[in-house]
């Protein structure tokens, strides 16, 4: 091809050069539009760190002077004179969202993980955000979260699609504190203890945990809520179609569920091998034939109080209270395997609200607005005295009603949560929606499979009368 043909070809090159300029154009613009407030602001946000960054990274000590010519500098060096040293500048790829932006980076000779770390304070202050974090996004790369607007004073409301869940035993809790979604697996884990002042959000974190299992057949729940009398009570009103037992604060029919729970635990694992060809449940999973029973127990300090007195009624209710420990004891020791959760919730997890022998098994724990050092240790163990930012006696702000302190799955030290709000008329929604997959989990191992279960821990009219 002569440079004749190549002219021809030039404009043909140029306007294709431009169409494509155009069209990335319109996406650009559509895309702009079509976003809220918060996401406009983020986007012309990021234009602004890109626009800025070669410059802003020399400044901040982000960028290495590479002495060393290059072959290609060397070859058009006809004239003999020095070659200029070249300033590298980290490659930066940033993307909005509607808390600020994520930024990945290339680490260089001299400039890494903790060269962008050091500079965190610089980079907050130069993209406008209100905190920055800087975390390791594999060898030689690292990832830059900054959050423009604070998350965990965002109040942020959840709702429900009212589809099953992609993921089984996934608890999406929320948004951390850069604005970063928060998920725990609760495959494999026996217990769960959620703890927090009231109105601060315990209610409506498990509320939500139940809305979004809900669809899902694989899921089934029972609950017990120490602070109503009745069914029809309380924050579980609307949920309660999704149950396939309740009670209130009656001891006596808490204690007949408990019973019941623990024969249904005892009855899957003698039946667990028969009937999954396995020891572990978990090693092919909740399903609707054998479904993965969330256990609920809100106010669980209820349940357990050590009730002291010589008179008849007194001793019974201590009886009562005793046994409901050794029941949930059991459940939580256990259970696991056989695909029993049960997740306490109650205002200090202190040893006279849930008994440490329940309360340290359960290996996740969340914290809300906690008044004392006592309880804010209760609930997250001794070491969030070192995490003063974290520690739940500081969130008894208003503006932090929704937000959890948890133990960080994924680094050292703990992470603070908002978690969404989930309304009445959703969890209504939600729960009418869904309330056909109602199965009782005994019911169901008597009939899977057509296996017998004569032989195995059954008891006719186990169903307690609901408070």
């Amino acid at each position: 091809m002569n440079v004749q043909e190549v002219y021809g070809y030039a404009p043909l090159m140029v306007g294709a050069g431009l169409a494509l300029v155009g069209v990335w154009a319109v996406w650009w613009v559509v895309r702009y539009v079509r976003a809220d407030s918060m996401m406009r602001a983020s986007i012309r946000q990021a234009v602004r760190v890109r626009w800025t960054w070669k410059r802003f990274a020399q400044m901040a000590g982000l960028a290495v002077t590479d002495r060393m010519p290059t072959a290609l500098a060397e070859l058009s060096n006809t004239e003999g004179k020095p070659i200029k040293p070249r300033v590298l500048v980290p490659v930066l790829k940033v993307t909005p969202d509607r808390f600020g932006v994520v930024a990945r980076a290339n680490c260089l000779p001299r400039v890494s993980l903790e060269e962008f770390q050091k500079a965190a304070p610089y980079i907050a202050d130069a993209w406008r955000c209100t905190r920055v974090s800087v975390l390791p996004d594999g060898p030689g790369h690292v990832l830059i979260r900054g959050v423009r607007l604070d998350p965990l004073i965002t109040p942020t409301r959840r709702v429900p699609t009212g589809r099953a869940p992609a993921r089984l035993a996934a608890w999406d809790l929320g948004v951390d504190e850069y604005g970063q979604s928060v998920e725990v697996s609760l495959s494999q884990v026996p217990g769960v203890t959620v703890a927090g002042l009231p109105g601060f959000g315990k209610t409506s974190l498990i509320n939500g945990l139940v809305c979004d299992w809900a669809p899902s057949p694989a899921m089934q729940f029972v609950g017990f809520d120490g602070k109503v009398s009745a069914a029809y009570q309380g924050d579980y009103a609307d949920l309660v179609k999704r149950m396939f037992a309740f009670v209130g604060d009656n001891l006596e029919d808490a204690n007949a569920l408990f019973q019941r729970l623990v024969n249904l635990r005892e009855t899957r694992h003698t039946a667990v091998k028969a009937q999954l060809g396995v020891k572990d449940m978990w090693a092919v999973g909740p399903c609707a034939a054998w479904p993965l029973v969330v256990v609920i127990i809100d106010e669980a300090h209820t349940y357990f109080r050590d009730h002291r007195g010589s008179d008849p009624k007194t001793k019974k209710l201590a009886a009562l209270a005793a046994e409901n420990a050794r029941l949930v004891e059991d459940l939580v020791k256990k259970g696991r395997s056989v695909g029993i959760l049960t997740v306490l919730a109650t205002q200090k997890s202190t040893g006279d609200a849930i008994p440490t022998f329940i309360r340290d098994v359960c290996p996740v724990g969340l914290s809300f607005a906690q008044k004392t050092a006592e309880a804010a240790v209760a609930a997250l163990g001794e070491d969030i005295r070192n995490w003063d930012d974290a520690n739940p006696i500081n969130l008894q702000d208003p503006a932090y009603v929704g937000v959890a302190s948890m133990s960080h799955q994924s680094r050292p030290g703990f992470a603070r949560i908002r978690t969404p709000y989930v309304t009445d008329a959703d969890s209504a929604r939600i729960a009418a929606a869904t309330a056909h997959l109602t199965r009782d989990p005994m019911e169901l191992l008597r009939t899977h499979g057509g296996l017998t279960l004569s032989k195995t821990i059954d008891h006719p009219g186990d169903r307690p009368k609901a408070a």
